[in-house]
Formats: C-alpha cells, sequence, structure tokens
C-alpha cells in the first residue's frame, strides 16, 4: 500500500474531524441559552459557561485521534469572571489549530435586558450586589471588542423564544440535514396515572372497549382483531378524520417553528387495547411525512388485563 494510501485509511479510522465549533457569548439575559438549546437539538455537542481557557483544552480534545464529535457549541461569557478576558486571545489561536469555528454575539437594548433581569429575578454577573443597569454598563464595555470581531450578532429586543430559535436555525443551521421532528405516538391507560411530558394528549375511551370481550380481553391493540372491535361503529372513523385535520395542520407549523420534540399521547382506560391500536395507526401515517421521524411507545400495554384494570 503506497504511503498515501495508508495515510488515508488512518485518518479514516481515526473518525471524523470537527467540522464546525460554535462560541456563543453575549449578554446575560441576550438568550444564550435558547440559541445552544437549538445547537443542542441538531445535534451538536455542547457546553454551557465554559471559561475561555478550558476552549484550548476542548479543542486539544477535538483534535485527539478517534473522537466522534463533529459539531460542537459552547457558551462563553462574563459568567467566567476575570477568565472571560481571555477570549478574544483564544480566538486569535483557534484558527492556527485547524478548527473551523464561528462566534455568535447575542445582543440587546439596556430596557430589554433589564426587563428580563426583573421577570427571572436574577442578579447581574457583573453586579451581584448591586444594580442590574450598572451590570448591563460594565458588560456593555466589555464586550464590545467580542461583538466587532463575532460572524453574526443577533440582538434579540423584541425577539420571541421561538422567533429567536426559527433565525438560528435558518442562518446558522443550513447545513444540518438531520433537523427532523421527532413525533412519538404514546398510548397509556388513565387507570395508572396521567401522561406524563405529553404535549397533545387524547381520550379515546369514547370508543368500545374490547377489554369487556372475553375473546379480545387477552390480546392487545397489536391485533387486527382488536382494531377492528375498536372501529366497529364508525366513532374511530370520524374520530380518525377530525384527528388527521389537526394534526396535518399543527406538525408542519412544530416543524417551521424549529421544534425538537414533540410527544402525542392517546389513553385509554388500561392502555392495552384502544389507545395502542391509535398510536399504531398514527405512528404508520405519519412514519413517512417528510420532516419528521416518528416513534411509538406503548406505557402499559404489558400490563395483564387483570394488572390495567386493578382498582387503584
Amino acid at each position: 500500500m503506497a504511503v498515501s494510501e495508508r495515510t488515508a485509511a488512518s485518518t479514516e479510522e481515526q473518525g471524523p474531524r470537527l467540522e464546525d465549533l460554535v462560541i456563543i457569548t453575549g449578554f446575560s439575559g441576550a438568550g444564550k441559552s435558547t440559541v445552544m438549546n437549538v445547537f443542542e437539538d441538531a445535534g451538536y455537542f455542547c457546553v454551557d459557561n465554559l471559561p475561555p481557557e478550558m476552549i484550548r483544552g476542548l479543542a486539544e480534545l477535538f483534535r485527539h485521534p478517534g473522537q466522534k464529535v463533529r459539531r460542537a457549541a459552547v457558551v462563553c461569557d462574563v459568567r467566567g469572571g476575570e477568565f472571560f478576558e481571555a477570549l478574544n486571545e483564544v480566538l486569535d489561536e483557534l484558527p492556527s489549530s485547524g478548527l473551523t469555528h464561528r462566534v455568535v454575539f447575542l445582543d440587546a437594548d439596556d430596557a430589554t435586558l433589564l426587563t428580563r433581569y426583573k421577570e427571572t429575578r436574577r442578579r447581574h454577573p457583573l453586579s451581584p450586589g448591586g444594580s442590574v443597569p450598572v451590570g448591563i454598563g460594565a458588560e456593555r464595555a466589555v464586550l464590545q471588542p467580542l461583538r466587532e470581531r463575532a460572524d453574526l450578532v443577533i440582538d434579540t429586543s423584541g425577539l420571541s423564544a421561538a422567533s429567536l430559535r426559527r433565525r438560528v436555525i435558518n442562518e446558522l443551521l443550513p447545513a444540518v440535514a438531520d433537523r427532523a421532528l421527532a413525533v412519538t405516538f404514546s398510548s397509556f391507560g388513565f387507570k395508572h396515572g396521567p401522561a406524563r411530558d405529553a404535549d397533545l394528549a387524547f381520550d379515546v375511551r369514547f370508543l368500545p372497549n374490547p377489554h369487556y370481550v372475553d375473546e379480545l380481553r387477552p390480546l392487545t391493540g397489536h391485533d387486527p382483531r382488536v382494531a377492528a372491535y375498536v372501529a366497529r361503529d364508525g366513532k374511530l372513523e370520524a374520530f380518525y378524520e377530525r384527528l388527521y385535520a389537526l394534526l396535518d395542520f399543527l406538525l408542519p407549523q412544530y416543524v417551521a417553528e424549529g421544534k425538537a420534540h414533540l410527544t402525542i399521547a392517546i389513553g385509554c382506560t388500561g392502555g392495552r387495547h384502544r389507545s395502542v391500536t391509535i398510536a399504531e395507526h398514527l405512528a404508520g401515517r405519519y412514519r413517512d411525512r417528510e420532516g419528521l421521524s416518528v416513534g411509538v411507545v406503548h406505557r402499559d400495554a404489558h400490563l395483564t388485563p387483570s394488572e390495567a384494570y386493578r382498582p387503584r
């Protein structure tokens, strides 16, 4: 094998190199956490409140053979105290390390920052024992050199969190192809408590209940006989007709907003029959839709009939 071929093979074995390092900085209260969450949802390795000196160590780690991180985002701001002043020096050094990096600066006017501090009742990191306006003024002086060298400055004055997310997605993540909305259809039984972490929840206990049919009771909603029984009086078809219209409208809106995860819970009494049938059906309908990554979870389908209907 030629030397060049061996080198290429060795590089391939070491794994992918870091393709993108994003350094998020700017004013406290300007939305840095929201921006970092966007990158995290897009598959970036993220670190919050990283002192500048540690960026050097992180850069060295990313150059290490065999590392598997391809994209990373770090938040570095005045919470790092006196160490923050080293950020300009670190940014000067990064190009020589061979790492591609971008600096995103989050700005906002004084009135907006002051309002956000009042809403959260947080202390300003540069004025922990004094007034917030004093801290904002001091921070503006410290951050000006970084603002001038940023690749992108986003003024979040008047921007909602959703609008900020959309702007970051549109302007900073154009090349990321795996930003599908992860939709989970989850079945559950009300007898075992409400669905947790559900964004949308639907109660289907109005449909015929297979639990009261002897030959269907041991089965679950995975069985076609159960599905046929649930649909026997036409109410399921009418329910689907209305639910399709709602989801067909909502899901593209969530994708456009940049939402990363959505859980749609379907609940029946025991969580074994009706909710399972419907969750499976909906997952099948939306599984091949562009912009969606669909999964299905059955919380209570593993229970026996007696366990599913045991009084709490």
